[in-house]
């Protein structure tokens, strides 16, 4: 079984940052993406941010370079750091992460989700 905890959410004014730590843990070999995406109320769940084992990087192009994405492979952790934050980054950040269970099979998890709220 694979755990995905995301934490760092909150409350800020437009024009703030935040940064959230998604950790992922369990039974498996390594991990492979570690991806960031974001449900708004009323609307579908989209990708914000992903980062491959190799750390290449890919971006929602709504981002339009406010965020940057990291991972401590040694922690089992990704960071989404969000700066320029606008009201309508409000919603539910998930965190998602594609692991290795074995040599033949992969798995997909996704975490309970941080709330992110950026108003006055």
């Amino acid at each position: 079984q694979v755990q995905v905890v995301e934490s760092g959410g909150g409350l800020v004014q437009p024009g703030g940052s935040l940064r959230l730590t998604c950790v992922a843990s369990g039974s498996f070999f390594s991990i492979n993406a570690m991806e960031w995406y974001r449900q708004a109320p009323g609307k579908s769940r989209v990708l914000v941010a992903s980062i491959t084992g190799a750390g290449r990087t890919n971006f929602g192009d709504f981002v339009g370079g406010r965020f940057t994405i990291s991972r401590d492979n040694a922690e089992n952790t990704a960071y989404l750091k969000m700066n320029s934050l606008k009201p309508e980054d409000t919603a539910v950040y998930y965190c998602n992460v594609n692991v290795q269970i074995s040599a033949a099979e992969r798995g997909r998890f996704w975490g309970q989700g941080t709330q992110v709220t950026v108003s006055l």
